[in-house]
C-alpha cells in the first residue's frame, strides 16, 4: 500500500473529488460525450499512515473517484500504476468491488500512456471523449514532452508539482548541479541546461585577495520561482491554468504546488474557487 504523506495528502484528494463532482454535474447535461477519468500515478487505492502503533487508512484518489455516481459517473476509468504490486491492490479495491464499471488498470509508465491517450483523442474514435486527468507523482517522474502531447485537447488536468521536494532539492546553492540531476531537471521542465541555470541562478563579482572572482548563486526564492515557471510552462500547452494550491509539511515548508490546467475557462474558474477555499483553511 502507499505510504501516507500527511494531512496535505487528504486535502489534495478532497480538492480533486470536489472538482470531479462539479465536473460530472456539468457533463450530465451533455450525454453524448464519453467521459474518461485518467490517473497517471494511481497507487494502490489505499494510503497508509504508520507511525508508532497508530495506523490510519486514507482512501486514495482512485477509489474516491470510482465511488462517485450522482448525478453521473465516468464512462471509463483508466488507472496507470507502474508498480505491479500497487496495481494489483488497486484492482482489488476498484475493479473487483465495482464490477459494473468500466475500469482499466495498466502497470506501465505514465509518460507513455499520456502520449497514447493524446493519440486516441486526436483520432476519429476519440473526438467525442472528454478527459479529467489527475497526475500525482511522488517525485519528478513526469516528463514535459508527455505533457506537450496534450496541447489543444479536451483535457482538464490536475497536476501535482514537486517544487520543494523535487526541483528545489536538485538545485545546489553554488550551481554545481550533477549531470544526472541536471538531466532530470531538463526532462521535467522541458528546458535546456542553459535556460535552467539562467532562471534559477545569478552571478556576482566578489573581491578577494587575488582579485575579482565570479561566483554563481541560487536565487533565494527558488521554490516560489519554480511554481511560477511551471505555471507559465503549462500555459504554453493549455489556455488556462489556475493559481496553485500550496502543500506544506507540518513545519510550514512548501513541498508541492497543485494546479488545474484546461482549455476551458469555466473549468479553471471552478478550480480556482476550490483552491481558494482550501488555501483559506490550509
Amino acid at each position: 500500500m502507499n505510504k501516507f504523506g500527511g494531512d496535505w495528502t487528504k486535502k489534495k484528494i478532497e480538492i480533486l473529488v470536489e472538482y470531479a463532482k462539479a465536473y460530472l454535474k456539468i457533463m450530465a447535461k451533455y450525454p453524448h460525450f464519453h467521459l474518461l477519468y485518467f490517473d497517471g500515478f494511481a497507487g494502490s487505492g489505499i494510503i497508509v499512515k504508520d507511525k508508532n502503533i497508530d495506523i490510519q487508512l486514507t482512501i486514495g484518489a482512485a477509489r474516491r473517484i470510482v465511488e462517485l455516481d450522482n448525478p453521473k459517473q465516468f464512462d471509463t476509468y483508466y488507472f496507470v500504476e507502474k508498480v505491479k504490486k500497487n496495481a494489483d491492490l488497486l484492482e482489488k479495491f476498484t475493479k473487483y468491488e465495482f464490477p459494473q464499471k468500466n475500469i482499466l488498470i495498466v502497470s506501465e509508465d505514465c509518460n507513455l500512456k499520456l502520449v497514447d491517450m493524446a493519440k486516441y483523442l486526436k483520432s476519429p474514435k476519440g473526438k467525442d471523449t472528454k478527459v479529467l486527468a489527475y497526475i500525482d507523482p511522488c517525485g519528478m517522474q513526469l516528463e514535459w514532452s508527455s505533457l506537450q502531447s496534450l496541447k489543444s485537447l479536451n483535457v482538464d488536468m490536475w497536476v501535482l508539482v514537486p517544487t520543494g521536494l523535487g526541483v528545489n532539492r536538485l538545485l545546489n546553492k553554488n550551481g554545481n548541479i550533477s549531470t544526472g540531476w541536471l538531466k532530470r531537471l531538463v526532462k521535467f521542465l522541458g528546458m535546456s541546461e542553459v535556460e535552467i541555470k539562467r532562471y534559477f541562478y545569478f552571478t556576482e563579482s566578489i573581491e578577494t585577495l587575488f582579485g575579482k572572482e565570479i561566483h554563481e548563486s541560487k536565487v533565494k526564492n527558488a521554490i516560489e520561482k519554480s511554481a511560477i515557471l511551471y505555471r507559465d510552462r503549462l500555459n504554453e500547452i493549455f489556455s488556462f491554468v489556475t493559481l496553485p494550491f500550496v502543500l506544506r509539511n507540518t513545519k510550514g515548508t512548501i513541498m508541492y504546488h497543485l494546479f488545474l490546467a484546461s482549455n476551458n475557462k469555466t473549468a479553471t474558474k471552478i478550480g480556482n474557487d476550490i483552491i481558494k477555499k482550501f488555501n483559506r483553511i490550509n
